[in-house]
């Protein structure tokens, strides 16, 4: 997939790469290396859509997010 994205969470904004999404969950690659908290949103820039989703495991600059689905940005 690699789309552009963002983590976002309290005291976390962070550019990544979306590397992998399917219904349930996503892997991530992060611009850096640092501890995701628990809850995070992760947002694709391109579709303009939110995930919020809770971090599953985090290896370095990878991350798995479980997610139930997106929430659109359009017209906000």
């Amino acid at each position: 997939m690699n789309a552009r994205g963002v983590v976002s969470a309290p005291g976390v904004e962070m550019a990544c790469v979306i590397a992998d999404l399917s219904g349930a969950g996503m892997r991530l690659r992060l611009d850096r290396s640092a501890a995701l908290p628990r809850e995070v949103v992760v947002i694709d820039v391109a579709e303009g859509l939110a995930y919020p989703g809770v971090l599953a495991w985090q290896k370095g600059q990878e991350a798995g997010i479980k997610q139930a689905g997106p929430t659109s940005l359009r017209g906000l």
